[in-house]
């Protein structure tokens, strides 16, 4: 386990963050490696639920609200509120649409790293992406429809049923191999 994942354990208990939050928090790390797809499902999958929504949004919006070094906690909490706006509840769209000033404030956003490296570009092209997304509803919800088709594939797939194919034939005995989908 990582130091800054130690510390970050240290800290989910000491201010007695729910799951919800701890994941939220987790997935907006300061860690230099992007927020994992199965962590951001999971997240969307919270925002259904009334409690975890406001537990979800309240820290999300804490980390939107960083600055400075913390740029990475800013920038993954877009990546997680694209997917969010893609795959979560609809209300998280319309709390983004009530809230939107605070992500507009984020297209200025400044931080430049000790190497001299401007890393506040990386947020403020995310804000682009996320505000396009707010501002055309027919683009959300075609990106919603999209996202749901593709979930419904990837469950099918995991079931073991490809391509919309249901059911199962036995071409000879013998090892499961001889087994095949229709």
């Amino acid at each position: 386990m990582t130091t800054s994942a130690l510390r970050r354990q240290v800290k989910n208990i000491v201010h007695n963050y729910s799951e919800a939050e701890v994941k939220v928090r987790e997935a907006t790390s300061n860690d230099p490696w992007g927020p994992p797809s199965s962590l951001m499902s999971e997240i969307a999958d919270l925002t259904f639920n009334t409690v975890a929504f406001a537990e979800v949004m309240g820290m999300l919006w804490r980390r939107l609200n960083d600055s400075g070094k913390n740029w990475r906690h800013v920038y993954k909490a877009l990546t997680l509120l694209d997917y969010l706006l893609k795959t979560g509840s609809e209300r998280v769209a319309h709390q983004c649409r009530e809230n939107l000033y605070t992500i507009q404030t984020l297209k200025d956003f400044q931080y430049i790293d000790r190497d001299g490296k401007d890393q506040g570009v990386n947020v403020r092209e995310k804000v682009k992406q996320v505000m396009a997304l707010l501002k055309d509803e027919e683009r959300l919800r075609q990106e919603r429809t999209h996202a749901l088709k593709t979930k419904e594939r990837m469950a099918l797939e995991g079931m073991g049923i490809g391509s919309g194919q249901l059911g199962f034939s036995r071409r000879s005995r013998g090892s499961p191999s001889s087994y095949t989908c229709e």
